[in-house]
């Protein structure tokens, strides 16, 4: 199998790295390999740009990266907050499920509460400021938006209140009705809608 696959990576680039390290691990030696270098932007090169999706389905569909510079880099920032905000909304959720009852600190669960209320909060008024039917960077649907959503997603899911947080019900209610998102839509989500509505409904 690995002789099969080809690697194309640049020296000290973290996420080449992980791969390699993954590769290693997996014992998968014995593929082909073309180190490309940064300095002459051999990683930008057609050959690279050919099997990349970026390279590939830039102009198909959606555009997901503005060509507006603000814009752009509040997307980024977005989706840079987002992997926190998922972080924080998975603390709560999998401490209440996997600590058994007897073990939890309420202390821990106070903290972990708190700490997801001052995201929430931060969250409400990031949308609070775009205004009305606002994705996340402004008045189009991004790849923050792409990011972020199931986070939001889960949220209800698990019982926030959108009379508390009405803006993020808000958002909520416009990106869930895109086909791409009504299309991927988690199956057993679609199976059991009510989901665990007890775990967040007191934030």
């Amino acid at each position: 199998m690995a002789k099969d696959m080809t690697l194309l990576w640049g020296s000290g680039s973290a996420p080449c790295w992980r791969v390699q390290i993954m590769l290693e691990e997996k014992k998968l030696q014995g593929y082909d390999q073309k180190l490309l270098s940064f300095e002459k932007m051999e990683h930008k090169s057609q050959e690279v740009l050919d099997i990349n999706p970026r390279g590939q389905f830039k102009n198909q569909g959606t555009k997901l990266i503005p060509d507006d510079t603000d814009q752009q880099a509040l997307m980024y920032q977005r989706m840079f907050e987002g992997l926190t905000f998922y972080d924080k909304v998975l603390t709560v959720i999998y401490y209440e499920y996997f600590v058994p009852k007897g073990e939890r600190h309420d202390s821990a669960v106070k903290r972990n509460k708190e700490a997801l209320e001052t995201e929430l909060k931060l969250w409400e008024g990031y949308l609070q400021k775009l205004g009305a039917g606002s994705y996340l960077a402004g008045p189009s649907f991004t790849l923050a938006d792409v990011v972020v959503f199931p986070t939001v997603g889960i949220l209800f899911r698990f019982g926030l209140s959108a009379q508390r947080y009405p803006k993020l019900g808000e958002y909520y209610g416009l990106v869930k009705e895109r086909p791409s998102v009504k299309a991927s839509w988690p199956p057993h989500w679609v199976e059991d809608p009510k989901g665990d509505e007890d775990t967040l409904k007191d934030l």
